[in-house]
């Protein structure tokens, strides 16, 4: 099964050729550059490098949030498109779940962190390769009461790990930062996690189905609700 894959739901970006298990080809930017300038030619580039046609891609997979609002836009618009082009299902992954992925056989809590805003995070937890938690926004100070609660050796994974570590390593003593080269998604997790849940009977969807995970309103929604609440 070929499935191609693009994340871009936080500072990096990258797109990812898989066939089953096997890792094709990638390509991953963590520049600064938006999204939109470089996504595309990203998955242009991985798909000319393996020489596959992207008639033969058989699921087009995408990390659908939570994350940068602008970015899982990007990334579920594009996979959307292409899909719909082709003719060819979706598959959506867990930003965190993706960002979980390389970490699935470590002795240890895996806690995905991304940087929310407002001293806030999306974050979820891992365990022996398997869910523990669901994908939540919370303020770091309670994801400080979570950790703690565990009691086991977690590691801080993502784009909001510095940050978090950082505030927390001198509070909690079990909890350690993955190195930097682990630290940010890449699309071709994404794809593997797609390819493992359609092997165990997990089911694709049309391209028209596929929608973002937000886990909370942007920022430009929650100002306009707050203004109303307030001339009322």
């Amino acid at each position: 099964m070929k499935i191609l894959a693009v994340e871009c739901s936080s500072l990096s970006a990258g797109a990812a050729l898989t066939e089953d298990l096997k890792v094709l080809g990638e390509s991953y930017a963590n520049t600064g550059l938006t999204h939109s300038r470089t996504l595309m030619p990203m998955v242009e580039s991985v798909l000319k490098t393996t020489g596959v046609d992207i008639r033969e891609i058989d699921v087009f997979a995408v990390s659908s949030g939570p994350g940068s609002f602008t970015g899982v836009r990007i990334g579920v618009s594009a996979v959307k498109g292409m899909a719909d082009a082709q003719d060819k299902p979706c598959f959506s992954v867990s930003s965190l779940e993706g960002i979980a992925y390389p970490f699935k056989n470590y002795e240890a809590v895996i806690c995905p962190v991304m940087d929310a805003r407002c001293n806030q995070v999306y974050t979820a937890m891992f365990e022996n390769g398997k869910r523990i938690s669901a994908d939540e926004a919370v303020l770091i100070e309670q994801l400080k009461q979570k950790i703690i609660a565990l009691n086991k050796k977690v590691i801080l994974a993502g784009d909001g790990a510095a940050m978090v570590y950082g505030k927390l390593k001198d509070e909690i003593d079990n909890i350690y930062l993955c190195g930097s080269q682990l630290r940010y998604a890449h699309a071709s997790s994404v794809a593997l996690a797609a390819f493992e849940k359609l092997s165990a009977g997990e089911t694709p969807m049309r391209s028209g189905e596929l929608l973002p995970s937000y886990l909370r309103l942007p920022q430009a929604e929650r100002e306009l609700n707050n203004k109303r609440k307030n001339d009322n």
